[in-house]
Formats: C-alpha cells, structure tokens, sequence
C-alpha cells in the first residue's frame, strides 16, 4: 500500500498540510529535527573513501553560492519579497534524494553525493553571512546577526554530517544498521512537507488581497529559477561528461531546508518560491525520469 502511495506523497502532503494548515503550523518547532534527522540518515550511507571533488563541484559551488547573491541584487530593485524568494531557491544545498534520481538516469551517483556534501557545507558557510545582509536580521549589527544566524544554521547542516562521520569510523556496523533505515528519510520529508505547507498556509492568509500579485510573481520567479538551474548545470556537467549529476546537483533542492529558511531568516512569503519549487522540480523530474525509461 504504502509503495504505492509513495509517487503521491507529494501532492498529498501538500493537501494535507494546506486543509489542517492550523494544526500543521503548531508543529513548525518540529522541522529543524527532522531536517537533521534526514540528513544523518542519509550521511550515515557516506562512502568517504569514494569521495572526490572535482572542478564540476568547484563550478555547481560558485554558481550556487555568488549566483543566489547576483540574483538577489538584480531583483531586488523590482521586489525584495521576490529577490529573497529566487535567491533562496538558488542557494539552498541539494536535495537529500537527489542521488536517487541521479540513479535512475543512470549518473554518477558517487560525484553527485559528494557535490551534496560540499552544498551543505558551503550554504552552512555562507548562508549566515548572506542572510545578515539580505534577511531580518540586517538591521542588527553584522557580528551579532552572523553569530545568531549561525548558531542554528551551523547546528543544523554540520552536526549531523560530524556525528555521521563519527559513528562511520569507529562504529561501521552500526552505521550500516542506521543506513539501512534510510528509506524513513522519505516519511520524514512527508511529514516535514505537511508542516512547512501549513505553516507558508498562516502566512498567506494573513496577507491581503494586494499581496497575492507578489505571491504568484513569486511562485513564477521560482519556476524560472528551477528551470534554470536544471538547464546551466547539466550544461556544465556535459562538459566535465557528467551531465546528470550536473543538472541534479544545481536543479534538485532540499526544499524542506529552503522553506524552514525563508521563514526564518527573510520575509515569511518569500517560503512561497521554494514552496512552488518543490512543485517545478517534480515535474523536471518526473519527465526526465519518463523520457529515459522510454529511451531505455
């Protein structure tokens, strides 16, 4: 039943966390767990000694990290609301499932984790000190937002890679054990997917009528954004003959983490654009995935 439900899971977790979004949005402490629960199971999985950086990583990286910062300043004189939205959805690390995906179309799965880990790391890196310039906390000074941005963004994306790293080296057996859970990530990512719906839910409808104009610039700066991103990396990836871990590793995002993010650190409605986001890049997916078992 349920492996029947799953290629459904997102547009009903989406239902359901818009339909009891009151009930969702008293749950929202709940998504920085589960955000560190999925991605310690999915590190647990890690093959260090397989592991290599290469200068496609090095390209995905400065794209991700100086092209979110370029996109936010060249939108922001139109919206800052729509800036923070398209910024955020370029920024964000790799989405935990993207080496399925990558798997499925028959790509180097192994450079695509690797490029997983380094997002995470960069954005863990970077994203305080983006956020105290672009977010809510810019009015503080720099020292002060960075240090507080940090603290949780830190927490959040390195101590699940360390604890995993650790329980790898010395305890390989029970690394294994924890890895062969994996598959609870997807359940997690529901139930995580309900609670950010009906959280970016409140937000919505506390917004008046002329706010909805900026909602669905929002949504639609998302879509080019996403497609974007799937198109320049498979480009470069092409170039390194490695196009599909390219296009997964630039186009697929955890969105979870985006949406927790947006709601955090910029202007609440912004969670819209990776909301949608997490809409667009199914849609990618399911036609790449379409296209190649017909190819196949």
């Amino acid at each position: 039943m349920l492996k029947k439900l799953k290629p459904y899971m997102m547009p009903i977790s989406i239902m359901i966390g818009a339909f009891f979004y009151i009930f969702f949005n008293k749950l929202a402490f709940l998504t920085p767990y589960l955000i560190f629960a999925m991605l310690f199971l999915t590190y647990c999985n890690l093959e260090l000694k397989n592991m290599r950086l290469s200068r496609l990583h090095l390209w995905l990286i400065l794209i991700q990290v100086f092209g979110s910062v370029a996109v936010f300043y060249a939108l922001s004189p139109f919206n800052i609301t729509l800036a923070q939205g398209a910024m955020i959805c370029v920024l964000v690390p790799t989405g935990t499932a993207a080496p399925v995906i990558t798997g499925m179309l028959k790509g180097d799965v192994g450079s695509l984790t690797t490029y997983s880990l380094m997002s995470n790391i960069c954005v863990a890196l970077a994203a305080p000190v983006i956020f105290s310039f672009v977010g809510s906390y810019q009015n503080l000074p720099f020292i002060e937002s960075f240090l507080t941005i940090a603290q949780r963004v830190f927490v959040l994306l390195f101590l699940p890679l360390a604890l995993a790293v650790i329980v790898i080296k010395f305890t390989p057996k029970i690394s294994h054990k924890i890895g062969s859970y994996s598959s609870l990530s997807f359940y997690m990512w529901s139930l995580a997917l309900c609670v950010v719906t009906g959280r970016t839910m409140v937000f919505i409808l506390k917004q008046d009528g002329a706010s909805h104009w900026i909602e669905i610039l929002v949504a639609i700066g998302a879509l080019v954004m996403c497609v974007s991103q799937f198109v320049i990396g498979r480009f470069i990836g092409s170039k390194y003959d490695d196009t599909v871990a390219g296009g997964q590793g630039l186009g697929q995002k955890n969105t979870i983490l985006a949406i927790w993010m947006a709601q955090m650190y910029l202007n609440p409605i912004s969670s819209i654009g990776p909301g949608s986001y997490v809409l667009w890049q199914n849609i990618i997916n399911s036609y790449q995935v379409w296209r190649n078992r017909k190819i196949i």
